[in-house]
């Protein structure tokens, strides 16, 4: 079985049907760049949503109290956006390493600030570290990670080259939970801050708490699915979390409309 046999497999894609007198698979031609383009996702009915809230504009840091259950949170932990503003990668880094503003980092063996190009045109952005992330620092290297490594190989990119990697917290929620608005609020202007260096061309939100928190709306993800929203006038796109589809494998085909979308995104044909 050679490597692209195995991702399409991995994305229920295959068996791939053959054209009478044709040797090889046509579906297997949607790995040429061209060929994304002219794959539209089914149509999903639903709002479009900019970052309205969770940014204003470019210098505007988001309505802190709108993420917070204010019964819970501690006001004085949400993280100043001054003093973050004008950090660069190493600074930003060792920030985040030393961060004690949630209560996150206490139950957790280290931070997870994020991974690859730090110029790249692509950033895929999940929710938060789980128990392999947490271990090995790095952000999805476990089961759900392989199936994003296949997912970026689907579509040409590969981890590192000209793709980033972060998620909206930077510590693993306690027994794989969802991070809590009060956590988000605390945390996303690091990510803020990642996004304003990496200057990405495409954002991909990986499930319904990245693109929650990145659009600053509440939504069903299949309200957002097969939509060009916009984050600070960077096109973003929403398709599910690689989790999700480890747990949901049927949903797999609808991942690569997303993952199809975005490359026509990418090339202004969305």
């Amino acid at each position: 079985m050679d490597r692209q046999e195995a991702v399409l497999r991995e994305l229920n894609l295959y068996p791939l049907w053959k054209r009478r007198n044709q040797s090889a698979p046509v579906a297997a031609e949607l790995h040429a760049p061209e060929e994304l383009l002219a794959v539209r996702p089914e149509p999903v009915e639903g709002r479009v949503f900019v970052a309205g809230v969770v940014r204003q504009a470019h210098h505007e840091r988001p309505n802190e109290q709108s993420w917070i259950n204010n019964d819970h949170a501690d006001l004085s932990a949400v993280i100043s956006a001054s003093k973050i503003d004008n950090l660069g990668w190493p600074e930003l880094k060792q920030q985040v390493r030393d961060c004690t503003a949630c209560k996150l980092r206490a139950g957790c063996t280290q931070t997870v600030f994020g991974v690859g190009d730090e110029q790249a045109e692509w950033l895929f952005v999940g929710e938060g570290p789980g128990a392999d992330e947490d271990t090995q620092g790095e952000p999805f290297v476990g089961q759900a990670g392989k199936l994003l490594d296949n997912m970026l190989l689907a579509i040409k990119l590969r981890r590192g080259k000209n793709v980033y990697i972060a998620n909206i917290v930077k510590c693993r929620p306690p027994n794989n939970r969802a991070p809590a608005a009060d956590e988000i609020a605390t945390c996303f202007p690091y990510l803020q801050r990642q996004v304003e260096l990496i200057k990405p061309k495409l954002i991909v939100a990986l499930g319904k708490t990245a693109a929650t928190a990145l659009l600053g709306k509440d939504a069903t993800l299949g309200s957002l699915r097969g939509r060009l929203h916009d984050y600070n006038g960077i096109p973003l796109i929403v398709t599910y979390h690689p989790a999700y589809l480890l747990r949901s494998p049927m949903e797999k085909a609808k991942a690569w409309q997303d993952l199809c979308f975005a490359v026509r995104a990418r090339h202004g044909e969305a």
